[in-house]
C-alpha cells in the first residue's frame, strides 16, 4: 500500500517510548533503532515531526522508588539520561519532540473530561474508566472480537467497573504516591491516556504514523485508538500503524526469570554500538528476531567487510557530501523498510568496490558507501579507527587481512609451505578462510 501523508510534503510520527524505571534491554532497543531508520528515510522526502514519549509516571516507577529508597524524580532522571545515551550509542537520532507524561497531565484531564461529556467514560470510586462497550469499533486494530474477549475473561472484575474490559483513565493516589488535583480528586493518569494526550498536543488530532512494538497492539494501542477516536467525535487517530516483531533469545522469550535479559547499557561496555544496530536491522522489522551467541560476532564480521572495502580510500568532503546511496538500496528501504535487502545491496556495493582497479570509480563507490552508511546509521567511524578497536586478545581485522595477503602472495609464488604456515596461523587464532571467485573471505569461528 503506497504511503500518502495527510498533508503534502509533511509527516507526523509517534513512537511509544520507554517507561523509565530501569535500563533498556535489547528488545526495547529494537523499535528505537527500526523507527530511527524510518525517520531517516522519511526526512529524505518530507518535513518530519517525530515524537517519542517518555513514561515517567507509572506503577513500576513507584515500585522501584520503594525498593531503592530513592525519589521518583531521581529514578526517572537517571534512566531518561541512560536511555538517551544508550540509544545515541546505537546511532538513534533524537526525536523532534520527547514529551514526558508528567508534563502533560492537564491535557490528559481535558481529554478525560471530553470522554465523560461524550458518554464514553464514567467516574466510580475516585476512578475514571473508559466504557469499552460505548465504542463499537473496539478490537478492530488487534482483530479481536469484544464479545469473545468478554466470554473468555477470567479476571476478577473490580467492583467499580461496569465491565471487565473497561480500562482506567484516572486513578486515585495515596499520599506517598505521585498525584495531581483533578475533578475526581487527587490522582494520576492511566498509561493509555498518556500517549493519546501527548500525541494530540504535539502532532494533532490525526497523526500519519503510529509505531511501536508488537506487544503494544493490545491492549495499549487498541485503547489509545478507542479513547482518541471517541474524544474527537470519531476523527481518525492514526492513518498507518507500524509494529516491529518480537525479539527472542535463542528462540526463548526474554524474561528476568530465565536470566536471559540483555541490557544495552551493559552490552555497550564491550560491543560497539554500530554492531548492535546492524544486528537489530538484520531482520525485517515486522518479523521476529532471534538473538543468539552468533548474532553479535556475525554483525561484527559484516561491519569489518564494509569498513575493509573503504579502508585507505581518501574522499574529499564535497564529494562525500554530494554522494547518494544506490537506487536499489533506497528502493529496498522504501518497500516497507526492507532492511535485509538494503544490507544486501550495501554489500553488493562493497563487493563492486573491492573488485575495481579504477581510482575514479573507487572514489565514487566509496562515497556511495559512506552515504549508504549515513542513511542506515552504520559505518560512522573512520576505517582505521574501526580496525584499531578490535577486542584485546583477538587477532585484529587488520592483522587478519595482512596474513591473508601474505598467504595469497606465497601461493602466487608457489611457496606452498609458507602459504600453509600463514593459513595455520589464522586457523590457530580461530579464523576460517575460504577462497572463491571474488577472492578470500574470512570469519571468526569462535
Amino acid at each position: 500500500m503506497p504511503f500518502v501523508p495527510q498533508k503534502e510534503g509533511e509527516v507526523t510520527m509517534y513512537l511509544c517510548g520507554p517507561t523509565v524505571y530501569n535500563y533498556a534491554h535489547i528488545g526495547n532497543a529494537r523499535p528505537a533503532v527500526v523507527f530511527d531508520l524510518l525517520a531517516r528515510l522519511l526526512r529524505r522526502h518530507y518535513k518530519l515531526t517525530f515524537a517519542r514519549n517518555l513514561t515517567d509516571v507509572d506503577d513500576k516507577i513507584n515500585a522501584a522508588a520503594m525498593v531503592t529508597g530513592k525519589s521518583i524524580d531521581e529514578i526517572t532522571a537517571r534512566y531518561i539520561k541512560a536511555y538517551n545515551d544508550d540509544m545515541g550509542a546505537l546511532g538513534v537520532q533524537p526525536p523532534d519532540v520527547e514529551p514526558r507524561a508528567t508534563q502533560h497531565v492537564p491535557e490528559m484531564i481535558a481529554m478525560i473530561e471530553a470522554l465523560i461529556t461524550r458518554g464514553h467514560a464514567y467516574e466510580a470510586e475516585g476512578h475514571v474508566l473508559f466504557d469499552v462497550g460505548s465504542h463499537a469499533a473496539y478490537g478492530a486494530l488487534s482483530k479481536r472480537d469484544l464479545r469473545e474477549m468478554i466470554a473468555g475473561a477470567r479476571v476478577e472484575v473490580a467492583p467499580y467497573k461496569k465491565a471487565a474490559h473497561d480500562f482506567v483513565l484516572w486513578k486515585p493516589s495515596t499520599p506517598e504516591l505521585p498525584g495531581w488535583d483533578s475533578p475526581w480528586g487527587r490522582g494520576r493518569p492511566g498509561w493509555h491516556i498518556e500517549c493519546s494526550a501527548m500525541a494530540k498536543k504535539h502532532l494533532g488530532v490525526t497523526i500519519d504514523i503510529h509505531a511501536g512494538g508488537r506487544d503494544l497492539i493490545f491492549p495499549h494501542h487498541e485503547n489509545e485508538l478507542a479513547q482518541s477516536c471517541c474524544a474527537h467525535d470519531g476523527a481518525e487517530f492514526a492513518r498507518y500503524w507500524l509494529h516491529n516483531g518480537f525479539l527472542s533469545m535463542d528462540s526463548e522469550k526474554m524474561s528476568k526469570s530465565l536470566g536471559n535479559v540483555l541490557l544495552v547499557h551493559d552490552m555497550l561496555k564491550t560491543i560497539p554500538g554500530e554492531v548492535i544496530r546492524l544486528a537489530l536491522l538484520s531482520a525485517h522489522y515486522k518479523q521476529p528476531l532471534d538473538w543468539s551467541d552468533e548474532t553479535i560476532p556475525s554483525a561484527k564480521r559484516m561491519l569489518d567487510r564494509l569498513y575493509g572495502a573503504v579502508r585507505g580510500i581518501e574522499i574529499g568532503a564535497a564529494a562525500r557530501a554530494a554522494a547518494e546511496p544506490p537506487a536499489a538500496l533506497l528502493a529496498a528501504l522504501e518497500d516497507d523498510l526492507n532492511s535485509p535487502q538494503a544490507l544486501k545491496e550495501f554489500f553488493a556495493l562493497a563487493k563492486q568496490l573491492n573488485k575495481t582497479t579504477d581510482e575514479a570509480e573507487k572514489q565514487s563507490l566509496a562515497a556511495a558507501m559512506y552515504a549508504s552508511g549515513e542513511l542506515l546509521g552504520v559505518m560512522q567511524s573512520d576505517a582505521e579507527e574501526w580496525f584499531a578497536g578490535d577486542v584485546e586478545g583477538e587477532l585484529s581485522a587488520v592483522d587478519i587481512e595482512e596474513l591473508i595477503s601474505l598467504r595469497n602472495a606465497a601461493r602466487a609464488a608457489r611457496d606452498f609451505k609458507a602459504a600453509d604456515k600463514f593459513r595455520d596461523q589464522l586457523s590457530d587464532a580461530g579464523i576460517q578462510i575460504e577462497d572463491g571467485a571474488d577472492g578470500t573471505t574470512w570469519k571468526r569461528s569462535g
